[in-house]
């Protein structure tokens, strides 16, 4: 952990901005967002992007504010604004990628390398492999279709020094206006080409599998002065208090990236979106205050879920699905299949990088290992499916037993599906070379005594590098965008960080994370609902609730027979096969979401559902689309979750309403209270039900009439309203009273006493706060409520719950029963 230099946010309030939410709508927003507690604006990002984007991480321009916002001079009022009412600003931060634009003259730096080829200093911007084929050329895979198909909508402009294909515009290498076309093409630093061939020809690091996201070099210190010279400089003018870093693992050194950010912003509070699976730990080394917050979403949502309904729920989904293992039948095989798709089609051309990069490296080896590109290909793909993390990170030191050993376990795994053991020598090369260490040496102090020369510590470090940025993209495309949409068993479990293989975690699991972040990371981010979810916090809160009856969902499934499940057209005979999984998948998206019976929830819940056959990719795909089969799932939707036949979904949503409540308020009073600093997504401080992008970006609307009439005595009429003042209630007292929530504080578990102890989470912040809230409250009801439990406040005192007024003595012992009877929720202070 590195202390920030300035004061922690003691919350952040997200905006995404974009055209029709510019930084003036931010600006009429700030006195309602002062009023609700937060103390810093956090923007989505800010510096010149493709006109018209609505998220702003296509960056094309890093010397200029985004013009369509409101520009710098749209910026500086909004800080003076916010600054005005006690507020700061957070700025989204975007250093790994910038856009592959249309045209392309609108990013000026990769014009220029599209012009003038390796030659032009805008060169070491741009993650290229000039030497990974195509005559030492960039791809550019933007056309339509084959080449030779396209010829005939090719037009030069020669006067202008411009080739233009639709609404693509390319700069012409100087000289080569008046060849024949297909000389000039061929004369060019770039090659476009079908855009099917970016999967295996590409030679740019991309973001992920997009091609119109181009890698940008930041390791390299004159191209991090250039692309952050404009930011640094509204961090010393006091515009920018803080900043978030968006996709850090796609670095070829993360840490030392933040080391160089940190000391340019002079220690501004700083989180990184850095997504953490299992037990893995932020690196100790790294200079910020902790990640985005996607580790407290896992545990927060965790502990709604029932672990013993949770495995009934998955019994009824393999009797309606039947799914084959690897397809939705078990998680970990779910996640394998879907990995080594991704690495062989997917991420073939990274893959391939690696491989020419190995093989380079092994030919010089004192002791040639003599490796087929084939054994090193197959070495390459059997150790990136076997990570159980993001990414190993070669330099650094307090990472190197942890990765040492990961990769160890992944490499014995990976010489299993060799059949000839000496070619499986191939896996301890990858292996070592993707520790940053020399071939055949353990300490990777270099080859047999041997001094590697220049060029292969250059490439050593470059496949490391690489190795890692590979490992990131795939498990990130693999599980994130594919198993998660293969394995919709309870959907609430299926989001960034989330393991759907074990969705539930219990108090003393929870309580654990807890005293780790106050230790270690206590200024950190947390987070429930992001740009990014794919179901906002209160949809999966309601899903969750599935997982405490999971034979009432079973039964409401059942009461429709044949009509639960989408039938599926085959564009032959118009007889397909039915589809129980995206028939499943779309009843509990529209659970989720309350979608109401006609069109209007019908028009969110088919994209979502749509967009989730897509990314699963088992019956349609983005690049293979079936226009049959996406009619017929639209058509289910219709009369399906969002039609007539979905009046059984009202009756259950009616039924479960107190226990989601329980949920949506506990969740929310956790995330609020609990160690780090909270980013509230724009309108989660009410009931926010949002699907995924673009669902959920909608522009801000805010309810500032609402927050007057709770404050003036009014009370809450519906969950909406309740939670407002929930979250207005605990984020005032977080900026009021920032020393029992910072870094300073302390947190201390309280512990229920009776036998319905484990519905009871409860925890005191600076010993001057404590938490109170409800979980499996549908679970606590059927086994006869909360009997004789009771909860022991901490001495001193006297209590006062800040929802209600009412006061409770230090050290007493007060019934559940009592001490939540208006609520599932309580929060007390002692001032």
């Amino acid at each position: 952990m590195t202390q920030p230099s300035s004061p922690s946010p003691t919350a952040t309030y997200r905006l995404q901005l974009q055209p029709d939410f510019p930084f003036a709508a931010a600006e009429r927003a700030v006195p309602h967002l002062a009023e609700l507690g937060v103390s810093h604006l956090h923007l989505s990002p800010v510096l010149e992007s493709v006109p018209g984007s609505t998220h702003g991480y296509d960056v094309v321009d890093h010397t200029a504010v985004r013009a369509e916002l409101g520009g710098e001079r749209g910026l500086r009022q909004l800080a003076a604004t916010a600054r005005a009412h006690g507020l700061g600003l957070v700025v989204d931060l975007v250093p790994n990628h910038m856009a592959v634009p249309q045209p392309a003259g609108l990013n000026g730096p990769l014009w220029e390398v599209l012009r003038d080829g390796p030659a032009s200093p805008y060169a070491r911007w741009f993650d290229i492999d000039w030497d990974g084929g195509h005559d030492g050329r960039l791809l550019l895979p933007v056309l339509g279709g084959p080449l030779g198909d396209e010829l005939p909508h090719f037009v030069v402009a020669a006067g202008d020094g411009v080739l233009r294909y639709h609404d693509h515009a390319f700069p012409l290498r100087p000289g080569t206006e008046e060849l024949p076309l297909p000389r000039l093409l061929a004369s060019q630093w770039y090659r476009l080409a079908w855009w099917r061939l970016a999967r295996s020809e590409l030679n740019y690091r991309r973001f992920f599998t997009i091609s119109e996201l181009i890698g940008v070099r930041v390791e390299d210190p004159e191209v991090f002065d250039a692309t952050h010279r404009t930011v640094l400089r509204l961090v010393r003018d006091g515009v920018i208090d803080g900043l978030r870093v968006d996709h850090p693992d796609g670095l070829v050194d993360p840490g030392g990236y933040l080391a160089r950010l940190h000391k340019g912003t002079g220690g501004r509070w700083t989180v990184v979106e850095k997504i953490l699976t299992g037990d893995e730990r932020l690196p100790a080394s790294w200079a910020c205050a902790g990640t985005t917050g996607y580790d407290a979403l896992r545990h927060i949502d965790g502990l709604f879920v029932c672990p013993q309904g949770s495995g009934r729920l998955f019994s009824h989904y393999r009797d309606f699905v039947t799914p084959l293992a690897d397809e939705g039948g078990d998680w970990e095989e779910t996640v394998r299949r879907a990995a080594y798709e991704v690495v062989t089609h997917d991420l073939a051309a990274e893959v391939e990088r690696l491989v020419r990069t190995a093989a380079r490296i092994s030919g010089r080896a004192p002791r040639p290992g003599d490796h087929a590109p084939w054994a090193l290909r197959q070495a390459l793909r059997e150790l990136l499916v076997r990570l159980p993390v993001y990414r190993p990170y070669a330099a650094d030191a307090t990472r190197a037993a942890t990765d040492a050993a990961m990769l160890g376990r992944a490499a014995a795994g990976a010489r299993g599906a060799f059949r000839v053991p000496e070619e499986a020598r191939a896996v301890d090369l990858i292996h070592d070379l993707a520790l940053g260490r020399c071939p055949d040496e353990p300490d990777g102090d270099g080859g047999h005594g041997d001094t590697p020369d220049a060029a292969d510590r250059a490439d050593r470090a470059d496949f490391a590098a690489r190795f890692a940025q590979t490992a990131s993209a795939l498990h990130a495309k693999s599980v994130e965008d594919t198993a998660f949409y293969r394995y919709p068993v309870l959907l609430s479990a299926c989001e960034v960080g989330g393991d759907p293989g074990e969705p539930a975690l219990g108090p003393d699991a929870f309580h654990a994370y807890c005293a780790r972040v106050q230790r270690d990371w206590p200024t950190t981010g947390t987070v429930l609902s992001t740009h990014d979810t794919k179901r906002s916090a209160d949809v999966r809160a309601r899903i969750a609730v599935l997982s405490e009856c999971p034979d009432r969902w079973r039964d409401v499934l059942g009461s429709m027979a044949e009509a639960a499940v989408c039938g599926v057209g085959s564009g032959v005979d118009g007889a397909g096969p039915a589809d129980p999984m995206v028939s499943w998948l779309a009843w509990q998206t529209a659970f989720g979401l309350g979608a109401p019976a006609g069109g209007a929830g019908a028009e969110r819940v088919a994209p979502a559902v749509l967009k989730a056959a897509r990314e699963a990719g088992l019956r349609t795909s983005w690049t293979e689309p079936r226009a049959d089969y996406e009619e017929a799932v639209t058509e289910f939707v219709h009369s399906g979750p969002c039609g007539p036949l979905g009046a059984p979904l009202a009756a259950l949503d009616a039924e479960l309403a107190p226990f989601v409540r329980a949920n949506v308020l506990g969740a929310a009073l956790l995330h609020l209270t609990m160690p780090g600093v909270p980013d509230l997504y724009q309108g989660s401080e009410r009931l926010h039900t949002a699907l995924v992008d673009p669902d959920n970006r909608a522009p801000a609307r805010f309810r500032p009439e609402l927050l007057a009439e709770l404050d003036g005595g009014a009370a809450p009429l519906d969950l909406s309203a309740e939670k407002l003042r929930l979250t207005a209630t605990a984020l005032r007292l977080r900026r009021r009273r920032p020393e029992w929530f910072g870094a300073a504080a302390s947190y201390e578990p309280v512990r229920a006493e009776g036998p319905a102890a484990d519905h009871c989470v409860a925890f005191c912040r600076g010993g001057r706060v404590v938490t109170v809230l409800t979980r499996l409250s549908l679970r606590l009801v059927e086994t006869g409520g909360w009997w004789d439990t009771g909860l022991r406040l901490p001495p001193g005192g006297p209590w006062r719950e800040l929802l209600t007024g009412r006061e409770v003595p230090g050290g007493a012992l007060v019934g559940l029963s009592e001490l939540l009877a208006d609520a599932p929720v309580a929060l007390f202070a002692a001032e």
